[in-house]
């Protein structure tokens, strides 16, 4: 069978020059929410490196969705800089995407400038910080906000834009019941607790066919974890979101303050985590990981394409585009991923790893794999004081009492990939 990946495909109005795309994994590369030098040279090299469309990640769509310093947040502001980030990534022949979203109760007040809020009331363990659930008034505002950053996404030259819907952030609180314990008509069924992201994409669709946009949205296919969201009723919100018109689904798992491996698997590097972690603003934190942490975060096996199976069930089930991502790392995992009926696949730690590596597959063999070893250091680092996204092994400095650590999980996870 003929390889789809270097022809092209459409996404909305949106057409890229292969079936590979740069998901939004949080680079953590801004400063004091904004756009930076590094935000743009990492993006620019990816779309030199052969990418067909590069996603900006995790924009909020307004302060209280802020959960990191790094994190970028959608306003006017930010927007010329990002026009310049756009621009250079057209002029190097590859498509332009960002994720917007809001994070919910995963922040605290001293980074969103208030009481954090969520689906429900409570308190949550991540940051650690007591959580006011949302007000049926202020959900309006809400909607809203997500239709302004739409029009500021359009603004900035972006092709695409997608809605973040899954991993435990706001409007994936809103449909899990873990996390939504409403008794009003956004909670309890799950049409009820579908109705926040129904309203939201509703919203965010009609802006999209105004201005030319491609909607991509990014769902999860499970929570991860008993009591989270399952199959069934995640395949009924698919339908939906089908339903509803948006032009692709991005096919994900997991629920980052309850089950992160689960979205990243293998191992969180813990000493790296906790060796480059603030210890005057996470000293809780930085005990915690040293005392359970693996109790804390646990492993989940790493294998290449680890969704794809599960990917599958919901392939079998829509009609609309679905874009694979999770453990893609070599030429002939990805044609599997294609001829399985997938329209494109994302990818992040290997470009983290290579810029370059989409080049290195259209001019290399079927053999062609990435050199990710999988130790998740760069997801370690990138969640503490150091505040930004590097690969071990392109970095090619990691402090001593790092090094073994690292080596172990390299050894665990990076060989064959199984």
């Amino acid at each position: 069978m003929t390889s789809k990946l270097f022809t092209p495909f459409k996404i909305g109005p949106c057409e890229i020059r292969n079936r590979t795309i740069r998901s939004a994994a949080f680079e953590n590369m801004c400063e004091d929410n904004g756009p930076s030098q590094a935000l743009f040279d990492y993006h620019t090299s990816v779309a030199r490196g052969g990418i067909g469309m590069t996603t900006v990640a995790y924009a909020s769509i307004n302060e209280s969705g802020l959960s990191f310093k790094g994190q970028l947040w959608m306003r006017p502001e930010a927007v010329p800089k990002l026009k310049e980030l756009t621009d250079a990534i057209h002029e190097a022949g590859a498509k332009a995407s960002i994720q917007i979203g809001h994070c919910g109760n995963m922040t605290h007040r001293s980074t969103c400038g208030q009481t954090p809020v969520g689906a429900s009331s409570g308190f949550n363990l991540y940051s650690p910080t007591i959580v006011r659930g949302m007000k049926i008034e202020e959900i309006d505002q809400f909607v809203q906000d997500f239709v302004t950053a739409t029009r500021l996404v359009k603004e900035a030259g972006f092709d695409c834009i997608e809605v973040h819907a899954g991993h435990g952030y706001l409007i994936s609180q809103f449909l899990s019941p873990y996390t939504n314990h409403r008794k009003d008509e956004y909670g309890g069924s799950l049409e009820n607790r579908m109705r926040f992201m129904v309203r939201v994409i509703s919203a965010v669709r009609e802006e999209t066919q105004k201005l030319g946009l491609g909607l991509v949205v990014k769902v999860n296919m499970h929570d991860g974890f008993k009591g989270g969201m399952q199959y069934d009723e995640c395949i009924q919100v698919c339908k939906k979101l089908e339903e509803l018109g948006v032009d692709a689904l991005v096919l994900t798992a997991g629920f980052v303050s309850k089950a992160p491996m689960e979205v990243m698997r293998g191992n969180m590097p813990l000493k790296t985590m906790g060796y480059y972690m603030d210890m005057k603003k996470f000293w809780w934190l930085k005990f915690g990981l040293k005392l359970a942490g693996n109790i804390m975060v646990p492993a989940v096996p790493y294998k290449d394409g680890y969704f794809l199976e599960d990917a599958k069930k919901f392939r079998a089930e829509l009609k609309l585009p679905l874009i694979y991502v999770g453990g893609v790392t070599s030429r002939k995992v990805i044609d599997e991923i294609l001829d399985s009926g997938f329209e494109a696949v994302q990818m992040a730690r290997a470009l983290v790893h290579d810029p370059a590596f989409v080049n290195k597959l259209r001019d290399g063999d079927e053999n062609t794999v990435s050199g990710c070893k999988h130790s998740n250091y760069c997801i370690g680092r990138m969640y503490t004081l150091d505040m930004k996204c590097h690969c071990n092994c392109a970095d090619g400095e990691i402090p001593a009492k790092l090094l073994k650590e690292i080596e172990k999980l390299e050894a665990k996870w990076g060989g064959s990939g199984e």
